[in-house]
């Protein structure tokens, strides 16, 4: 049944009124992905909750005292897990911003599962699936970033990989098909995408972070930071930009209400007409209770005229109505001849 005493929602209620930074960070093994989501917690945006998908969060420094990190055993928990963070018995968590390390491992097992099933229902061993197949795997796979990045309302951080130079553009190979999409499924949820990476500057080996892709005008593709770089560098270079004039800390304060208050009439209703009135109507214009209770009876079965209801009192103080004034008009019609033939 639908509810119809929800609250209605005031759409100017949700004006952005508290900054957020949703980054995507690829690269390859071993260039520090891992490491760069952990320093999430040291950017002072309160606890840091990882969904750890490779199981290597354990290795991190910190892990179970300075911020949680989530194992995720089997792929179908990964939904699940983030559901009870954010709506769930979790909130009691106070996490204060998320990661997903990483997006590329929930993707590609998933991925391999469809490819299997493919496979079983086709009676091919190397069979592929179609465009529209993938397409309609991407948008599932999908709903876990739309919760993550949109429902959660927190700074984000989601690990990628990037495979080697060259296979992106191989579309016959199994791998090479799965890997771009994983891109493709983040640049629509993310502000920031960045490629860190180990390079050579000026004689010594460096991480490297460059921005790939972008949808925040504080941070234009190609800006780079290098060195020990960690998720608070990137905040404190958007806060100097201030490329929207909103708080990372607390939200704005807003006297905008949330709901719009209903201001459907309140309808009043009439006082209900008891048997005791109905009786003293009657003797105040020339009836009896005798003719009450024969009314009962005709119309309404009943000889009780005190186990008549609302309803047939109501009914019977109408039809009263109704013989009054058909008793009353002859009255008025020789009155008004009189007042004629007077004239």
């Amino acid at each position: 049944m639908k509810n119809t005493n929800k609250p209605k929602i005031n759409p100017l209620s949700r004006m952005p009124r508290q900054q957020r930074l949703i980054m995507a960070i690829r690269g390859g093994a071993g260039v520090g992905k891992s490491h760069f989501v952990s320093s999430m917690a040291e950017a002072g945006l309160g606890k840091l909750c990882i969904f750890d998908t490779e199981r290597k969060a354990r290795l991190l420094r910190g892990v179970g005292q300075t911020f949680d990190a989530l194992e995720i055993e089997k792929t179908d928990e990964l939904p699940e897990f983030i559901e009870w963070a954010i709506n769930g018995e979790g909130q009691e968590q106070n996490y204060g911003c998320f990661a997903l390390d990483s997006w590329a491992a929930y993707f590609s097992a998933k991925h391999s599962e469809m490819l299997e099933a493919v496979r079983e229902r086709t009676g091919d061993p190397l069979a592929q699936p179609t465009a529209e197949e993938l397409a309609a795997d991407q948008m599932i796979l999908q709903s876990v970033l739309r919760k993550l990045c949109i429902e959660s309302g927190k700074c984000v951080v989601i690990a990628d990989q990037i495979p080697a130079r060259g296979k992106e553009a191989k579309e016959d190979n199994e791998i090479g098909r799965v890997l771009p999409m994983t891109t493709s499924g983040l640049e629509y949820f993310v502000d920031v995408m960045l490629e860190v990476s180990l390079q050579e500057r000026d004689g010594e080996i460096t991480r490297v972070f460059q921005v790939v892709k972008s949808n925040s005008p504080a941070f234009e593709v190609g800006f780079e930071m290098t060195g020990n770089i960690g998720f608070k560098d990137f905040l404190e270079y958007m806060k100097a930009e201030q490329a929207l004039e909103l708080a990372f800390d607390q939200p704005a304060k807003s006297d905008i209400p949330e709901f719009i208050e209903d201001k459907t009439p309140i309808s009043i209703a009439p006082p209900t007409m008891t048997v005791e009135d109905l009786i003293r109507k009657a003797e105040e214009n020339g009836f009896k209770q005798a003719d009450i209770v024969t009314g009962a009876k005709i119309y309404h079965n009943q000889s009780n005229i005190y186990h008549l209801t609302a309803e047939q009192i109501v009914d019977l103080d109408r039809r009263m109505t109704t013989r009054m004034a058909k008793t009353n008009a002859p009255s008025a019609e020789v009155k008004q001849i009189k007042r004629v033939k007077s004239a």
